[in-house]
């Protein structure tokens, strides 16, 4: 039997590359278009209408709005990871799960 250890920090991290790994491959493999519908972004985010409400009705959050309600793919994900590294820095979120 095999007995690593991690500190918190470490681990976070470890986890942190791995779920950003994931993300990246299943992106990449579904190719995703430019602009997000409701529907898509529902789908991608595995969120509910509820919640997808909450996030399309925030000031920060990139929707285009000119031709009904878009999001931008790439801004989608750039929005993302400021707000997971905003957590990351300004909260204890991830060292209370852990």
């Amino acid at each position: 039997m095999f007995n690593i250890q991690f500190d918190t920090e470490q681990l976070r991290e470890i986890i942190s590359e791995e779920v950003k790994k994931a993300v990246s491959e299943a992106v990449s493999r579904k190719e995703l278009p430019p602009l997000l519908t409701r529907k898509e972004l529902m789908e991608l985010l595995h969120i509910s209408q509820t919640k997808t409400s909450e996030l399309l009705g925030r000031a920060d959050f990139p929707v285009f709005r000119e031709a009904g309600v878009l999001i931008p793919t790439k801004s989608l994900f750039e929005w993302i990871d400021r707000h997971t590294d905003w957590v990351e820095e300004n909260t204890r979120y991830f060292k209370s799960v852990i």
